[in-house]
């Protein structure tokens, strides 16, 4: 993978004694897409219908899904990993923006960032987002978007503490549902 994607490229960067952060690389998709999955059901089962869920994590969220973000030079994805054993527990997605708002000369979409439950708390989604943050200022980015449900009220409170605030609204499909988000931004 190219050094000049990311200033942690090719190094684990160790931050805490549970877990460490990395750049994924080609052999890493299975593994993201495990921790979307698991990550996305634990946010939504009981709020989302389960075939949605379902369906929206095979089209959103495949091994292959993972394999192309990987290897695009305008993405970078970030593995959370356990300290011991190395098993996936959150990642971030930084992509091309895809939201309906009028966009700016250096957007970029941190389209997911997920923690596995056992790890809320821990500090880890703060260190993914200061990960996404760097990575977005690496790549000349000026300003991170995102999108999230708009009944998730943890994770909304969530971007507030990291300073985003709320700059628009869409529609999003999951499955064959369509649910209202908001769409944050900040500047990096």
């Amino acid at each position: 993978m190219p050094p000049s994607r990311s200033p942690t490229s090719s190094s684990r960067k160790k931050l805490s004694a549970d877990w460490t952060l990395r750049r994924a690389g080609e052999g890493d998709a299975h593994s993201c897409a495990l921790v979307a999955a698991a990550t996305f059901l634990e946010a939504f089962a009981g709020v989302l219908d389960g075939a949605d869920i379902l369906a929206h994590l095979d089209r959103n969220s495949s091994a292959g899904s993972f394999a192309r973000w990987i290897a695009d030079p305008a993405s970078v994805v970030t593995l959370a990993e356990a300290q011991v054993g190395s098993a996936p527990i959150g990642y971030t997605l930084l992509t091309t923006p895809d939201l309906p708002i009028e966009p700016q000369a250096g957007d970029v979409e941190l389209k997911r960032i997920y923690t596995l439950a056992p790890f809320h708390g821990s500090g880890l989604g703060a260190a993914l987002m200061e990960q996404a943050l760097a990575d977005a200022r690496h790549l000349g980015h000026r300003r991170l978007l995102l999108g999230v449900h708009g009944g998730n009220r943890r994770a909304q409170r969530f971007y507030g503490k990291q300073g985003f605030a709320v700059i628009g609204t869409r529609r999003f499909l999951v499955g064959a549902t369509w649910h209202d988000d908001l769409v944050f931004g900040r500047a990096v």
